[in-house]
């Protein structure tokens, strides 16, 4: 499977601009899979500790504007996340598209942080119904939305339930890349899946700047295949899924977990 990480502006008035460049990049590559940073289509809310209710409406509606040009990045399927409002509460919803079927729910991040540029947890709910995966052109895909990487039980689970790709969609600063880094590699590692993360690069206003480094990591070794940067912020490799099948049968994957 040919997959595409990025890593994308969080400043909507660029994001036009490189919009049709990722387009370029993936009807070039003939993507079959492309993810995207997380709620990639609206300034980072949670930089403000103060929740606007009337700000994350016309991010849901600015979201859903978006999802209708997803046809714009070819044939494939697309991964991201999205603000939405679900029987009054608010979500940070995971889903994927492809022009068949839409834009289809996965899973609501779960883990929520709290604190100096990430008030997740004061803007909006954590995800009920658990850590579910979903079938993307035959290859079982499972979310780890940024903070959930690091409840590493998730990817163990999702290995055992035979999920061949983590996407990882993130909003993570350049001070704590190699942290991140390091995270991906012992989820793939865990789960037996190949790790994907796409994330937002530039300012991030009064709190530094984004990382960027976009990554695809693969499952036996939990080696780096390669990462995106500000040079080149687009990442396509041809994935052997025939590796993640492998992997889950050797260590420390097949060691029963009592």
């Amino acid at each position: 499977m040919k997959v595409t990480v990025c890593e994308l502006s969080n400043d909507p008035a660029l994001l036009n601009e490189q919009w049709e460049e990722l387009a370029s990049h993936v009807k070039t590559e003939e993507s079959e899979l492309v993810l995207l940073p997380e709620m990639p289509f609206c300034r980072w809310l949670a930089a403000d500790r103060e929740m606007d209710a009337q700000e994350w409406k016309e991010s849901v509606g600015a979201h859903d504007l978006w999802v209708e040009r997803l046809v714009e990045l070819g044939d494939g399927s697309v991964a991201a996340t999205r603000p939405i409002i679900e029987e009054g509460s608010q979500f940070n919803q995971g889903f994927v598209w492809d022009a068949k079927n839409g834009a289809r729910a996965v899973h609501s991040k779960h883990y929520l942080p709290d604190e100096e540029g990430f008030w997740e947890a004061s803007w909006y709910s954590a995800g009920r119904g658990g850590f579910s995966s979903v079938q993307v052109q035959g290859i079982e895909v499972g979310f780890m939305i940024c903070t959930e990487m690091w409840f590493l039980h998730h990817a163990r689970d999702y290995g055992g339930r035979g999920v061949q790709i983590l996407a990882c969609p993130r909003a993570t600063l350049a001070e704590t890349v190699d942290k991140w880094v390091a995270g991906g590699r012992v989820a793939a590692v865990v789960s037996g899946a190949y790790c994907l993360s796409s994330n937002f690069a530039g300012r991030a206003g009064r709190h530094g700047d984004w990382a960027g480094t976009g990554w695809i990591i693969e499952p036996e070794e939990g080696q780096v295949l390669g990462t995106t940067s500000r040079k080149a912020p687009f990442l396509t490799l041809d994935i052997d899924l025939g590796v993640a099948e492998a992997a889950k049968q050797t260590y420390p994957r097949y060691v029963p977990d009592l």
